[in-house]
């Protein structure tokens, strides 16, 4: 199995376990095993029923990746790659690892909310290092429409990094509420109390919301951004999907709260977050690849010219 093939069914695997794991939060699944890890009730395979079984798959799904995940680092270690290239294999092997020891605390401390949404943090990391290592690998995507300055690249970059920075704070705020179940602390709209929060539940919940607006407005200003500027049409169609998950994302975190924390639409909410914050990685690498393109084509450019000049004098 190519690198290419193999990073891609680890970043399904990461999104499938990043949800089931918000499953097993909201169904309140998350002590199904006891408080036992690796074992399930003290057996390696428990009676699969009812919240042991809701918790054993997510274990499982973990256990896959994880295997998976090993296989691709000894792959990538085998190729001869670049020190970026090392770099990246090097973390995500390492965040797996501070993963499954956070798993393993989080089981045995019964659920501490902190934990858990570190927990979430370092596994929103690891799936933005395998989208690098599935972007780097194999045939990449060529652009030969516009190429900007190296300067102009490193705004585009230094905007995406500060949408990612926000994108992390939100989950962060997001996965703590709902441990600690503040979800309720506010209407959809203003508080329960009066319209300003006022005590700690409805500030955390109003930090939350502000940040995913906060979220929402960057990207509607990154989306008008690409077009009036013109970085081209990769980024273009990158951050009006992006546009569209994050309005998509305040649609049912409204919908989350008027249905009053339900099951379904809080795992709805996570899914759609943690597609958003693929997108939004993705994308950085995008301009990333763009602006190395860029630099290498001026730096072409700059030698043929030369070139020309040191022939013509001779």
């Amino acid at each position: 199995m190519t690198i290419r093939r193999l990073s891609f069914i680890c970043i399904v695997l990461t999104y499938l376990l990043i949800v089931f794991g918000g499953y097993v939060a909201s169904s309140e699944s998350g002590m199904g095993c006891g408080p036992e890890w690796p074992l399930c009730n003290g057996k390696v395979i428990p009676t699969l029923q009812g919240e042991t079984l809701i918790e054993f798959m997510h274990r499982v799904i973990g256990a896959v990746l994880g295997g998976l995940s090993i296989i691709l680092f000894f792959k990538l270690m085998h190729e001869k790659n670049g020190y970026t290239a090392r770099f990246i294999s090097v973390m995500m092997i390492g965040l797996l690892i501070i993963q499954v020891l956070l798993g393993a605390v989080v089981v045995v401390l019964d659920l501490p909310s902190i934990i858990i949404t570190i927990h979430l943090l370092v596994a929103a990391v690891f799936l933005a290092c395998l989208i690098w290592i599935w972007r780097n690998s194999g045939d990449k995507e060529r652009v030969y429409s516009v190429f900007f300055k190296a300067v102009e690249h490193k705004r585009i970059t230094m905007h995406i990094n500060i949408l990612i920075f926000l994108l992390l704070l939100t989950l962060a705020f997001g996965a703590y509420i709902k441990h600690e179940t503040y979800g309720l602390a506010c209407g959809w709209i203003g508080c329960r109390q009066s319209f300003l929060p006022s005590t700690t539940p409805e500030w955390l919940q109003t930090i939350h919301r502000g940040l995913a607006v906060m979220t929402a407005d960057y990207i509607l200003l990154l989306t008008y951004w690409a077009f009036v500027r013109k970085w081209g049409r990769g980024l273009q169609r990158r951050f009006l999907l992006c546009l569209l998950f994050v309005i998509l994302q305040l649609v049912i975190g409204v919908v989350v709260i008027e249905t009053l924390v339900a099951i379904p639409w809080a795992v709805f909410h996570l899914a759609i977050g943690t597609v958003l914050f693929a997108f939004v990685s993705e994308a950085r690498f995008y301009a990333g690849d763009r602006m190395l393109q860029s630099i290498a084509s001026s730096t072409a450019v700059g030698y043929w010219h030369g070139g020309q000049d040191r022939r013509s004098m001779d």
